[in-house]
């Protein structure tokens, strides 16, 4: 069974506008990388769905790096967590200024 593009498309979307509302919403930094994940998800759908439906496959390889800088992101976001939850126990969104160093 093939899913249609449009229904695809409509998924990604919707998807892309909880990750947005997420991160724009929240003050926790655990939750905003987990928001930007979404989004990047949300990406990443489109791509695959674009791209089985023009039969070009440029554009899942598109979607395998796109993986690859969440992966990256995502471990340099966590490095920032460790280090401001050791420098400043409880620390929200505000305290990152405090990692200039």
């Amino acid at each position: 069974m093939i899913v249609p593009v449009g229904a695809l498309a409509a998924l990604s979307a919707i998807l892309f506008g909880i990750g947005l509302f997420g991160f724009l919403a929240r003050r926790n930094l655990l939750l905003m990388f987990v928001s930007v994940e979404i989004m990047l998800n949300a990406v990443n759908l489109s791509l695959v769905g674009f791209s089985r439906h023009l039969g070009d496959p440029r554009g899942q390889g598109l979607a395998l790096f796109v993986i690859a800088v969440a992966a990256a992101e995502a471990g340099i976001g966590l490095g920032l967590l460790l280090v401001l939850n050791r420098n400043a126990p409880g620390a929200g969104v505000a305290d990152l200024n405090r990692l200039k160093g």
